[in-house]
């Protein structure tokens, strides 16, 4: 007998584990908000730094800045968060709890993945570590059946796999973390509100289902992983050989003044471009139009035109207080008036190194000195660009991430400037003071009757095409790459497998025009460019 209760104790504990990974709650639209109140005011003092929707079901949310997020009162999403929450506190209420600890938890303190319940008010202090034990999908749910406090500068820690997006914490009762805590995980309080102080920072969400949640001054962020959505971001446009100029007007003067520093062309189609010393540029110098330009200037204006209609997914609500260390991810974001951009802008791919971010501004753009565009988590100067309806002005000792298109509107750079990426004009002049500027991948020179030069990796042929096009790889191929052809309008019109050496393609379907094709292989962008389909 003694045996069999040892046998059935032993098959209960190694099976607690596994029921605790099941338990994993479903948190439907509700993932999609990083602060949430289904009843009660959601508010903001101080600058904080938030990605993630904000809103409430019942209430106002104010005094928020610019966030990386949609914000919502009172409409169709509030309801269905609303909705989804409940349903997600319902399942970590009756998650099966497997662990009963003190209320007092960090101080060093180590957790493995489990339901932890505890039943009076608890505390964190110093360092509480979550271990997942090289398992990425332990899942750690607590439940706190009253108010959940941190003392200053306590901190969740993350180990061996553990991710933010599996951990819950279920609070029945106020959540209040002091000053420098740093949390993980997904905060669901329960008829309770939730404060958050000043350099908080949460990876995670702040979700209550009746009570107000404020915030002062903190950086919180929806976490990434568990099935969440890769951000791509949208479809960049295609330059053409406007790529391979690192400086361009398409009517106006291109001007510099003092020793600056460009690898790509320089040049305008209506005016001069004068000012430069060829030994510092690296790269063709037009200093009168030519053919050259005028086929950039052409390709230029395809680009905007496309980027002008792109449909934006978030607007930045404050113009005027852009930057201030904002984090943007992989987006089409609008802001609707002249903008003023300060300090620093952070551009988060999130491990995705061929996410693209479009920033248009209805307006002009300008900047502080010293103001800084910080790529983090792979995010790419080739996929970041801006279109600007105005003037543009980077002031003094700027250091600028991306493409520029500026349109009917001057493009300034003043002593100093750092630019990684491309300056454009569609009408206006371009003036740089001892600046360095250089061009980002992506200047592919096209063939226009046969096979491009050995450089390239792949021959697109004829340029202008009729009733076939020619794909002819110059190196080694990969049978499962792809080619994709968009009109000017950014639509896929044609889409085709590359599985031989070389490929002929029919097109004479195609109505004359402009188009742009795109050459995948593995995932990743191998070659773009421009074709031309005759009448």
């Amino acid at each position: 007998m003694r045996t069999k209760l040892l046998y059935a104790f032993t098959t209960l504990i190694m099976v607690l584990p596994l029921l605790t990974l099941s338990q994993t709650p479903v948190l439907g639209t509700a993932a999609n908000f990083v602060l949430f109140s289904t009843n009660g005011a959601v508010t903001n003092s101080g600058i904080s730094h938030l990605t993630g929707n904000v809103g409430t079901n019942n209430g106002l949310s104010t005094g928020f800045g610019n966030i990386d997020g949609v914000m919502h009162d009172n409409d169709g999403a509030t309801a269905q968060c609303a909705t989804d929450l409940l349903l997600a506190y319902n399942q970590l209420d009756s998650a099966i709890p497997t662990f009963f600890p003190a209320p007092l938890l960090g101080n060093g303190q180590v957790l493995n993945a489990g339901v932890y319940f505890i039943s009076a008010a608890t505390v964190l202090n110093g360092n509480l570590t979550l271990d997942a034990q090289n398992n990425p999908n332990a899942v750690f749910i607590v439940q706190i059946e009253a108010a959940f406090s941190s003392n200053a500068n306590a901190a969740v820690l993350l180990t061996n796999g553990a991710q933010a997006c599996n951990v819950f914490w279920k609070i029945e009762g106020l959540v209040s973390l002091s000053a420098g805590t740093s949390m993980k995980g997904t905060i669901i309080a329960h008829n309770a509100a939730i404060n958050m102080n000043t350099n908080n920072t949460l990876e995670g969400r702040a979700l209550s289902t009746t009570g107000a949640v404020s915030v002062d001054g903190v950086l919180s962020y929806t976490p990434i992983g568990c099935g969440s959505p890769v951000l791509n971001g949208p479809t960049a446009p295609v330059l053409g050989t406007a790529a391979c100029y690192a400086l361009f007007s398409g009517s106006g003067p291109v001007m510099n003044d003092g020793i600056t520093y460009v690898t790509g062309d320089v040049g305008t189609n209506s005016g001069l471009t004068t000012g430069f010393n060829a030994v510092n540029v690296t790269g063709t110098i037009h200093s009168q139009p030519d053919t050259s330009t005028a086929q950039a200037a052409s390709d230029l204006m395809v680009a905007y035109d496309y980027l002008n209609v792109l449909t934006e997914d978030i607007k930045l609500l404050y113009p005027a207080a852009f930057g201030n260390d904002l984090v943007l991810t992989p987006h089409t974001y609008l802001l609707d008036a002249a903008t003023v951009f300060t300090n620093t802008l952070y551009l988060n791919a999130q491990g995705n190194s061929d996410a693209v971010f479009v920033i248009k501004i209805n307006g002009a753009l300008s900047t502080s000195t010293y103001a800084n565009v910080i790529l983090t988590n792979g995010a790419q100067s080739k996929n970041v660009y801006w279109k600007i309806e105005g003037a543009t002005s980077i002031s003094d000792y700027s250091s600028f991430k991306g493409t520029i298109i500026g349109n009917n509107g001057a493009v300034d750079f003043s002593t100093g400037v750092v630019l990684d990426g491309r300056a454009f004009s569609t009408t206006g002049a371009l003036t740089t003071t001892a600046i360095t500027a250089t061009m980002p991948a992506g200047c592919v020179p096209l063939g226009l009757n046969g096979p491009t030069a050995n450089s390239e990796r792949i021959a697109v042929y004829p340029n202008p095409f009729e009733a076939t096009l020619t794909i002819q790889w110059n190196q080694q191929h990969d049978e499962k790459s792809t080619l994709s052809l968009y009109d000017v309008l950014g639509r896929l019109v044609m889409h085709a497998v590359l599985a031989q050496e070389e490929n002929t393609i029919p097109a004479g379907h195609l109505p004359a025009g402009v188009y742009f094709y795109k050459i995948m292989s593995e995932d990743k962008i191998i070659q773009t460019g421009k074709l031309v389909s005759k009448p």
